[in-house]
């Protein structure tokens, strides 16, 4: 069975020893299991081994766990992620920070692709595109990103997604990306 990334979130009250800053300084800790690549996996289509990472046999990648989301269903030319938004996230304006929808959506679109892929093809994203039309809150519900496979070539590929409320359905973001396609080493 697969590991799967820890989060420890705590928080510590009083003020810093200088006197500067907030009192309730946080802090977070991360563990995770050593990456696995597709290629260990031996020779499955894409949708296999996406398969393995949703139910465990496969651990989902590291990126997951550090930035809390998760891979929640998969189809063919189809991947659905979920995370969790919160302060942690943030950027200087007290918003979650971009690169979290543009990694969210990365994931899923990728992930898409990856589904329609036959064994010994992987994929890299080669282009993204992220359209941010919402900001992102600690108190956002949690989000879901949904990735379509648009088209898969042999050296090329397409797909889009929607980041949106789980619960609500509000837009969020939406992207695009073109992936290159190309055989797994030691793959014929």
């Amino acid at each position: 069975m697969a590991q799967h990334a820890t989060h420890h979130p705590t928080t510590t009250g009083g003020t810093r020893s200088d006197g500067a800053g907030p009192a309730g300084i946080r802090s977070r800790t991360h563990t995770w299991g050593p990456p696995t690549s597709y290629a260990t996996a031996g020779g499955r289509a894409g949708i296999e081994l996406a398969r393995m990472s949703l139910n465990g046999d496969l651990p989902q990648a590291p990126i997951c766990g550090t930035l809390g989301f998760r891979l929640v269903a998969v189809e063919d030319g189809e991947a659905v992620f979920e995370g969790e938004p919160g302060e942690h996230l943030f950027n200087p304006m007290g918003t979650v920070h971009g690169g979290y929808m543009a990694t969210l959506l990365d994931s899923a679109l990728g992930t898409a692709v990856l589904t329609a892929l036959p064994a010994g093809r992987a994929y890299t994203t080669v282009q993204l595109g992220v359209n941010l039309v919402r900001p992102v809150l600690a108190a956002s519900p949690t989000l879901r990103c949904t990735g379509r496979a648009v088209h898969v070539g042999r050296t090329t590929a397409t797909a889009e997604a929607r980041l949106t409320g789980a619960a609500d359905g509000k837009l969020y973001a939406h992207g695009t990306a073109t992936c290159a396609v190309f055989a797994l080493s030691g793959a014929v």
